[in-house]
């Protein structure tokens, strides 16, 4: 595949394969500073201030795939069904790697091992994870509002963050750490071994510490498709897959902190 030229046209690369990611990250950002200021966990409380997730997410997923949707000529995908199907069986191998711990915390003896809350089991990934995303505790189950709510999270995890995430990780920075003055003349998928630790590890940093093993584990088979595939499309199908098994995943268990 040719390389993305550097041309007058890296300010508009630029903002097809970052600004999705800024957006993300900035309505993640925002929420710290609105959840002091509005949050109010208290019965008599508005739904939208007993969690203001329910609110945020959404807005940021809408407004990160408009981007996405917007920009998406400009952005080399090289789209392929044998790639894409390809990346679909990593997705579900690299989110099996992710979920085995819980599964293991669940039939393993992991306080008396290692104690309460211990920094071993955090590292390892062995938590229950059964306090995260939950629409019941401001819904009706069942209700419009909390079907909505689902919806919402699928189209937040599966849609927009396996495009947002793979602009970003795999179709900039891995790029960047190739050639940080021209990033646009590197052929996607070029590999070096500062491009795989820095994404990678970056990669597994904007994830929980409880995630952090789970995350560099997927992020390496992700850098590898890439590498081989030289398919942005193959690691979006990866991105998407994964997480919506993870999704699946935390309904099918009742394991709310795993997304």
């Amino acid at each position: 595949m040719p390389a993305v030229k550097s041309s007058t046209d890296d300010d508009a690369l630029m903002k097809a394969y970052v600004g999705p990611f800024a957006v993300f990250l900035g309505f993640t950002l925002l929420l710290q500073f609105l959840e002091p200021a509005l949050g109010w966990d208290h019965p008599s409380a508005a739904w939208w201030q007993r969690d203001l997730k329910q609110w945020v997410y959404p807005l940021q997923a809408v407004s990160a795939g408009f981007l996405v949707w917007h920009w998406r000529k400009r952005v080399q995908w090289a789209w392929s069904w044998k790639w894409s199907l390809i990346g679909a069986v990593a997705g579900a191998l690299g989110i099996a790697c992710w979920l085995a711990p819980t599964l293991l915390a669940d039939r393993l003896p992991v306080e008396e091992w290692f104690g309460r809350d211990s920094w071993q089991a955090t590292a390892l990934g062995l938590d229950a994870r059964t306090e995260g995303f939950d629409p019941g505790l401001v819904f009706e189950r069942g209700g419009a509002a909390w079907w909505m709510a689902y919806v919402m999270r699928f189209f937040r995890a599966v849609v927009v963050v396996a495009f947002v995430e793979e602009l970003f990780w795999r179709g900039f920075l891995m790029r960047l750490m190739v050639n940080f003055d021209r990033p646009w003349t590197v052929p996607f998928g070029k590999h070096s071994w500062r491009a795989y630790w820095v994404t990678t590890l970056l990669f597994m940093s904007v994830h929980l510490p409880v995630d952090y093993l789970g995350a560099f584990v997927y992020g390496s088979l992700t850098y590898v498709l890439a590498v081989v595939s030289r398919s942005l499309g193959a690691t979006v199908a990866m991105h998407a897959v994964a997480n919506l098994l993870m999704g699946v995943a935390a309904l099918a268990w009742n394991k709310p902190g795993l997304w």
